[in-house]
C-alpha cells in the first residue's frame, strides 16, 4: 500500500485558498475515472482518509486536519498503522518559490521553509520522501501569510486549474512507475503554445 497526502487547512475558512492546493489536487484525484474512490471517506488519525486504485497499486488518499503547521501529528501516526515507508508516501503541497501552476516532483529533501513538510520531517525523523510541489509564484510585495491564505485570482486560476489535473496525473505516474517517470514527464513544466502565425506560413508556402 501506498499513501498520497495532501496538505491543507480544514474548515470553510480555507476552502480555495492558495495553501490548500494539496488537497485540492487530493479532491481532483477522487473525480478521475482511472482511479475509482473504494466506500467513502473516513476520519482517522486526524486526517480524512479514502482509498482508491492505480493500475494494480492500492493507495490511500488523505487530507490531514490538524492545520498545515501540525500535518506530521496526522500523518506518522497514518504510515506506522499501514505500515507504509515514508518512501511510498507522496506529500503534496504548494510551493512560493515556483512559477504558479509549476510542478516539482522529488524524491526526498529539506522542507524549504513550508511549515507542513518540516513537521512530517521531524515527526518521520527523515527527509526521504517523495513530495510534489505546486507552483504559486509569490509576487514581489505580498506577505506571504496573506497570500497564502489568500484567494486565486482570475489569471491564476487560468495557470492553476490545468496544473492541479496535471497533478493527480502526475499522481498515479507516481504511484505506479516512481517518482523518476513522474519527475522526467512532469517537472519540465507545460509546452509552450505553437505560434499560430508560423504555422499558418508553413502551410501558405
Amino acid at each position: 500500500m501506498k499513501a498520497v497526502v495532501g496538505l491543507g487547512n480544514p474548515g470553510r475558512r480555507y476552502e480555495g485558498t492558495r495553501h490548500n492546493l494539496g488537497f485540492m489536487v487530493v479532491e481532483e484525484i477522487t473525480r478521475r475515472p482511472g482511479a475509482p474512490v473504494i466506500g467513502v471517506a473516513r476520519e482517522q488519525f486526524e486526517s480524512l482518509v479514502t482509498e482508491t486504485t492505480f493500475g494494480s497499486e492500492r493507495c490511500l488518499l488523505v487530507k490531514p486536519q490538524t492545520y498545515m503547521n501540525l500535518s506530521g501529528s496526522a500523518v506518522q501516526p497514518l504510515l506506522a498503522w499501514y505500515k507504509i515507508a515514508p518512501a511510498d508516501c507522496l506529500v503534496i503541497c504548494d510551493d512560493l518559490n515556483l512559477p504558479v501552476g509549476r510542478l516539482r516532483f522529488r524524491a526526498g529533501g529539506s522542507g524549504g521553509g513550508h511549515h507542513g513538510l518540516e513537521d512530517i520531517e521531524r515527526r518521520l525523523g527523515t527527509q526521504e520522501y517523495p513530495r510534489l510541489r505546486v507552483g504559486l509564484g509569490l509576487p514581489a510585495g505580498f506577505v506571504v501569510e496573506s497570500f497564502v491564505l489568500g484567494r486565486f485570482s482570475d489569471a491564476e486560476q487560468k495557470a492553476i486549474a490545468p496544473a492541479i489535473k496535471s497533478a493527480s496525473e502526475g499522481v498515479e505516474v507516481w504511484a505506479v512507475k516512481g517518482v523518476n517517470a513522474a519527475s522526467n514527464r512532469f517537472n519540465a513544466g507545460p509546452k509552450p503554445p505553437k505560434d499560430s502565425s508560423h504555422e499558418q506560413k508553413k502551410k501558405e508556402e
